[in-house]
């Protein structure tokens, strides 16, 4: 009798609890054979002792040997949805792409971005103060804020977030591929048309860096093909996906976190210089539902478990950043938590490169609101504040507030 398979995503009784498949797979150890979210087969690893040194694992790649043999995350044409870049040299193709971003994002443009930053959420909190609640805050704060932020950095007009808006819609559909593929074909093209454009009239911006280094290929890609990492337009819009719709996702739930804990709340409010330590919990106890996914290059053992060349591996850091061997009373919300060695932003050579900005904003997000609107505070009860299903990143339908 054949038992069927345990499939992705898993159902949470609350907006942050951790499913109970997760507790159950932790407590076993070793890594468990699932379904994604596609109906593909793959191995889901939940311990932070297992999670953490598979992330920096060379044996372990965003490529596949046989790229339409590859089992998928999702049916989305988002890059964390399924295979990514040239098997042959995706580690040569790797460090060229983080040498070409990491100037971007050097402590000297953190730092002016750091300023603007407070700039562009002052004046979003201004005209907030003039509206009379309830507001949702993520198309009143976390939107504007995190897309303004993200435009800025790499040359992308603010005036067409709009476009932006229905092309990560539908990139992040996990269930219509031909409508995720369409979106992010007109995104790619839309990048493609605005870096020749900078080629000719360069700014002060990423994409203009990237233009000007003569190292990013600015040729079309086909219709529902795979970018190359050398792709400019893969890249931008690679980053300003992440940029806009993580960082907003991350100020709405950790905002609703705030509301929800008055102790923390308070302790923030008496104490603005805790919004580092915030930041750091809300990423540790607000991890996405779906796993990272990766490829196993070479035949490898897992917690005792013989995994093969070819085969999906799922990194829960979800589940890692909930396990108590390595954080004491998991399931409480502390912003004095220290140490928390989250994996929130990965580990290893694929850290987050955008981390630090990241940091940046949510920082200024939870100390200026506070500040601003003391009185902050849900219009509605927590339990009526749902997550977004069928997209492949989640995040809240919407987080309605008042002060």
């Amino acid at each position: 009798m054949q038992t069927t398979l345990p499939r992705l995503p898993f159902t949470r009784r609350g907006i942050f609890d951790l499913p109970e498949e997760l507790r159950a797979m932790q407590r076993s150890g070793a890594p468990a054979k699932v379904l994604t979210a596609a109906g593909d087969e793959a191995w889901l690893v939940t311990r932070y002792a297992d999670v953490r040194p598979l992330l920096a694992d060379t044996r372990l790649g965003r490529a596949h040997p046989v790229p339409d043999e590859a089992p998928l995350l999702s049916k989305s044409a988002l890059s964390t949805a399924g295979p990514v870049g040239n098997y042959a040299s995706e580690r040569e193709d790797h460090a060229r792409y983080r040498r070409r971003l990491t100037p971007a994002f050097s402590a000297k443009r953190m730092k002016a971005l750091r300023g603007r930053t407070e700039e562009i959420l002052a004046g979003i909190l201004d005209e907030m103060a003039t509206l009379s609640g309830p507001v949702d805050l993520h198309k009143t704060v976390s939107m504007p804020l995190s897309l303004l932020v993200i435009c800025e950095l790499l040359g992308v007009p603010y005036e067409d977030h709009d476009r932006f808006q229905a092309w990560f819609d539908g990139i992040s559909n996990m269930t219509d591929f031909e409508r995720s593929t369409d979106a992010r074909q007109e995104m790619s093209e839309y990048m493609r048309e605005l870096a020749q454009r900078k080629s000719a009239a360069p700014g002060e911006d990423l994409i203009s860096d990237l233009v000007l280094s003569g190292t990013m290929d600015l040729s079309p890609q086909g219709p529902g093909g795979v970018a190359k990492l050398d792709d400019l337009s893969y890249v931008a819009a690679s980053l300003l996906f992440a940029g806009y719709r993580t960082t907003a996702i991350k100020v709405d739930q950790g905002v609703v976190l705030l509301l929800t804990h008055d102790e923390q709340r308070t302790a923030l409010y008496d104490e603005p210089a805790l919004a580092d330590g915030a930041v750091e919990e809300v990423l540790r106890y607000s991890s996405p539902d779906l796993p990272l996914l990766r490829y196993v290059r070479e035949d490898l053992e897992i917690a005792g478990t013989s995994i093969k060349r070819g085969e999906a591996v799922l990194l829960s850091t979800l589940a890692a950043n909930r396990d108590g061997s390595v954080f004491p009373d998991p399931e409480a919300f502390d912003i004095t938590r220290n140490p928390n060695p989250h994996l929130s932003f990965g580990h290893g050579p694929r850290l987050c490169v955008g981390a630090t900005l990241a940091r940046v904003e949510l920082a200024a997000a939870f100390r200026m609101l506070l500040r601003r609107f003391p009185g902050l505070r849900l219009a509605v009860p927590v339990e009526k504040i749902t997550r977004r299903s069928g997209v492949l990143i989640g995040g809240l339908s919407e987080v309605p507030v008042r002060w």
